[in-house]
């Protein structure tokens, strides 16, 4: 007997292919053979022709779900595990997105790897998320999480900004480029990658600091231990209003003086993977690395 009985549909119309996975997949649960509750994101719902399953809020996703299943990419994932990760409900995902280091089912193996799943043959995994605050006049303005990253940058203005970093408190350098990223091992293959970061593997509990465009060329990313709280103050010598965003979210303005602060968030992502996932095998694929090189016997 499968364990979860209360499942909710995601997927995202944006996203080529999604809606008709998302289809087969109710197609799918609804004939599976034990009673299940079928439920589908509210905006999900909006797109799905002669739907009469009960709608959730994406709010109340870890309210009503023992599975939440996301039909899309790596960026539908991280907008559902924000969602969730508090109520303590593990995510699927089905990848219909480009890339998919997080969303490791492909749609042709729908049926068998969800099957499988309901069936409890699956690997799950905890990944951490950031918590930011915005501190200003020793009061939090803002707040915010992230799965894969944290990111100060220098707004419209194309213009390096000058900021303090501090690590449990301890002073660490004060540097002029055109931002930071902090990321999570999940988010060390994203943005942090493109900007020059290592790949972390996911189990290792670290998080990357990566310098954007430093102006002093000696500036290297640092790997340190997620255990950490990092700090970042904006100096007097920033004369403009800095963005941070989270998982690219909408960002959230600072003003000079302004202070962010990152550390683990307590709550982990549950993730569901199939039995036969190989984090090296997603690196190897999505990143184009070269494959096994076979052994040929001598003619």
């Amino acid at each position: 007997m499968t364990r979860f009985k209360r499942i909710t549909l995601i997927g995202r119309n944006r996203t080529k292919g999604a809606m008709e996975t998302v289809t087969q997949l109710r197609d799918y649960l609804m004939a599976y053979p034990e009673d299940l509750s079928i439920s589908l994101e509210e905006e999900t719902a909006v797109t799905i022709e002669e739907n009469n399953l009960p709608t959730v809020k994406r709010d109340d996703l870890g309210l009503n779900s023992d599975l939440v299943i996301v039909v899309g990419g790596d960026g539908s994932l991280l907008s559902t595990a924000r969602a969730v990760t508090e109520h303590d409900v593990p995510v699927l995902g089905i990848n219909r997105g480009r890339l998919g280091f997080l969303t490791d089912i492909h749609p042709a193996e729908l049926q068998n790897k969800i099957g499988d799943v309901l069936n409890g043959e699956y690997r799950e995994e905890e990944r951490f998320l950031l918590h930011t605050e915005i501190e200003r006049d020793n009061k939090i303005q803002a707040n915010n999480d992230a799965l894969n990253e944290v990111v100060l940058y220098a707004g419209d203005v194309a213009r390096m900004i000058e900021f303090e970093v501090y690590i449990d408190d301890q002073f660490v350098y004060t540097q002029r480029s055109d931002g930071l990223i902090i990321a999570t091992p999940t988010g060390s293959t994203a943005y942090a990658l493109s900007g020059g970061g290592p790949i972390v593997h996911p189990a290792l509990n670290s998080m990357v600091i990566v310098p954007m465009f430093p102006h002093n060329l000696t500036s290297r990313p640092i790997v340190i231990s997620s255990d950490s709280t990092i700090s970042i103050k904006l100096t007097p010598n920033t004369k403009m209003y800095p963005g941070v965003s989270c998982d690219g979210q909408a960002p959230i303005l600072m003003s000079p003086g302004d202070k962010v602060r990152i550390r683990k968030k307590a709550e982990k992502l549950r993730l569901i993977h199939p039995l036969d996932y190989n984090y090296y095998e997603v690196l190897r694929s999505k990143l184009q690395w070269g494959g096994k090189i076979e052994s040929q016997a001598n003619n």
